[in-house]
């Protein structure tokens, strides 16, 4: 195979990679989206009922999970994803 031909192919695959990335992407923000429609509700229901707007035990349990998955990052990421969803405490 020339070095033109393998530098063809190369530009492929990373351009086919870089979909599939967008479209996971888009996926990911879904979920995200989604997940934060849940959350409403159960803010909402909490409220209603006279609780608190935030579950501190149960935010500890969404970081240990992401955490036990991920690793470190995943510690952040769960932090923006609870920062998304119920707001800034």
């Amino acid at each position: 195979m020339s070095s033109t031909a393998t530098a063809t192919a190369t530009e492929q695959l990373i351009a086919a990679s870089r979909e599939r990335i967008d479209a996971i992407d888009d996926r990911i923000i879904g979920l995200i989206q989604e997940r934060m429609a849940v959350s409403a509700v159960i803010q909402d229901a909490r409220i209603t009922s006279g609780g608190r707007r935030v579950h501190l035990s149960r935010e500890m349990e969404v970081l240990a999970h992401w955490s036990d998955a991920l690793g470190k990052p995943g510690t952040g990421l769960a932090m923006t994803l609870l920062e998304l969803c119920r707001g800034r405490v």
